[in-house]
Parts: structure tokens; C-alpha cells; sequence
């Protein structure tokens, strides 16, 4: 094990702190690797909202890149971020363990004037409430369930959406559980959004690599998974079938319960007003759960949904 891994990481904090998790667990292996830092394309522009740079992988190809070119071994993304269609030449080497699939709501001023607000739901007293997200999907299912709310756009790493929120006039912003938590910035005024769904394998982290890369294959696969991969595969099968991407509302959980997977998958349209969903109990066994729950969501309303999404583009 003379071989030392290069980790390929960006530089958030997050994205850092998610790498030096691998580092630890390959060195608890008896593997020797260090951290490599590269800035990508979606650190570099923080104004242009996620869904309209239209780039699958805004997050990954300068990472798939430096594997392709062999300055780094290995890659950790957050695997929300990572296309369902891999980069030629880029494999997946391991899915670690899943954190919270939650997304939460951190708020600004007193809890009971935010309860009270959300309480409104559809009701018009609500049109003066503001919160910030530069997701899609997140901002789909808000408006799905709060017409009346104004949508802000957020983007930047977690510290900076933090620090935004509260230099801002919103009422809050939406941000995954897991992020804030993995590196200890979740504030007490957060409220979990159990009603809103996950975008697919929120909450999981994943590890690539070249493909033709033996050794880091081997290494990683001890750090793997094996339900938090089959539900993230299911999560992102239901993704990639509904022909999704960031500039596209979809979610996805799947939970393995007593050798069985109980999925809830959705897509909404882009202002949040039409929705097909579907939740099913699925097999273990069955490697096209995700496929045929897709398939199931286009022929019962979802067809009409992504052909409005594709012609607004």
C-alpha cells in the first residue's frame, strides 16, 4: 500500500470536510491518501440561479476532469450533485453511508409568527412571506403548497447562503439537513420539512473514479454502502427515466425496511401547480424499481408535466 490516493475535492468547507471522512476511513484501511483542492465551475459563478446554467454536473465535470487527466485518484461529490449519466471513463467506486435526506427551513424571527404564516398554507394573508432557495425542486413543492409565498434566489456555499440569509429581508431559506449538520452549522431556528420530498440520494455521498483504476476501486469499495447504494441507484434510476437534471423538479426517497424498499418519488411543474407522484413497496431484488416507478409516474399524469417543462426551454 506504498500508493498514496490523491482525494479530489472542492473547497468549500462541506465538500472539504466530506473528503477528509473518506481520507479518515481509507486510512482506518491502512490507506495513505491526501487532498487535493479544485475550484469548480458552479463555486465560481454565485449569481446565475442552478436551473438556468442548464449544465448537468456544474458541480463534477472539473473534478471528472482531473480524473480523466490522472491529477487526482479518486473524487468525493455530494451524490445529489453527480449526473445519473457518469463521464465517460469515470466510474463509481463507493456510496458511504447516508446522513439525514431532510430539508429544512431556517427561519428569521419569532418561531409562532413563522408557524403561523406556514399554517396559512393557500390562504392570501400569506403573499408577504418570502424564503430563498436556488432549487428548483425545492421551489416547486413551496409553491405547491404556498402560492401565495415570493421565491428568492440563493446560491453559493453553505456558509455564504447563511450569511446571506441573514443580511436579507427574507424569512428564511431552505437548505438539506445534512449539510448544515455534517459540519456543525445548523442554528436552532430550523424547521424540518418532513411534507417536502428529497432531491434523489439528498443526504449520501459518493466516491468516483477512473475507471480503469484498480487500486482506488478496491480501496473505496470497503468504505461502500450496500442499502444506501441500492436506494440512491432506485432515486436516481426514477431521475434519469423521467429525463430529470437540476432544471427539473423531481424527488425521490427510497428507505429499505425489513428487506423491503418503500419508495415516494414526485415531479411537479416548473411553477408548482400540477403534480404526479407515486409510493410503492418495492423488492430488494428488483434492479429496475426506479425505471418502472418513473415509468408508472409519465403514464399517470407525468408525461404531460415533462412535456410543458421541455417546451418552456
Amino acid at each position: 500500500m506504498d500508493k498514496i490516493i490523491r482525494i479530489g475535492t472542492r473547497e468549500s468547507q462541506l465538500a472539504v470536510w466530506q473528503a477528509t471522512l473518506v481520507q479518515q476511513q481509507l486510512s482506518q484501511h491502512g490507506f495513505v491518501s491526501e487532498l487535493v483542492y479544485i475550484k469548480s465551475d458552479g463555486d465560481i459563478d454565485l449569481v446565475t440561479p442552478l436551473y438556468e446554467i442548464g449544465v448537468q454536473g456544474v458541480f463534477t465535470k472539473t473534478l471528472d476532469a482531473a480524473l480523466l487527466s490522472n491529477r487526482i485518484d479518486i473524487a468525493v461529490h455530494s451524490m445529489k450533485d453527480v449526473p445519473t449519466q457518469l463521464a465517460k471513463g469515470i466510474a463509481q467506486a463507493a456510496v458511504l453511508p447516508r446522513a439525514s435526506y431532510k430539508d429544512i427551513l431556517v427561519y428569521k424571527g419569532e418561531l409562532s409568527a413563522i408557524n403561523y404564516q406556514l399554517s396559512v398554507g393557500t390562504n392570501s394573508e400569506g403573499m408577504g412571506f418570502t424564503i430563498a432557495t436556488s432549487s428548483i425542486r425545492r421551489r416547486a413543492q413551496w409553491l405547491n403548497r404556498y402560492p401565495h409565498h415570493h421565491i428568492d434566489n440563493l446560491r453559493g456555499n453553505v456558509n455564504t447562503r447563511l450569511r446571506k440569509v441573514e443580511e436579507s429581508n427574507w424569512n428564511g431559506a431552505i437548505f438539506a439537513a445534512a449539510g448544515l449538520e455534517r459540519i456543525g452549522l445548523r442554528p436552532a431556528n430550523t424547521i424540518e420539512l418532513d411534507w417536502m420530498l428529497p432531491a434523489p440520494a439528498q443526504g449520501a455521498i459518493m466516491i468516483v473514479c477512473n475507471e480503469r483504476d484498480a487500486f482506488s476501486k478496491e480501496a473505496c469499495a470497503l468504505l461502500n454502502d450496500t442499502a444506501t447504494a441500492l436506494c440512491a441507484k432506485i432515486e436516481r434510476d426514477f431521475l434519469r427515466t423521467l429525463l430529470g437534471g437540476c432544471s427539473t423538479p423531481i424527488s425521490a426517497l427510497a428507505q429499505v425496511k425489513d428487506n423491503t424498499v418503500y419508495f415516494k418519488g414526485n415531479i411537479y411543474s416548473i411553477d408548482g401547480r400540477e403534480k404526479a407522484e407515486i409510493e410503492k413497496q418495492i423488492s430488494t431484488d428488483n434492479v429496475n424499481a426506479g425505471t418502472d416507478a418513473a415509468l408508472e409516474v409519465l403514464e399517470n399524469g407525468g408525461r404531460a408535466i415533462v412535456e410543458t417543462i421541455r417546451n418552456a426551454k
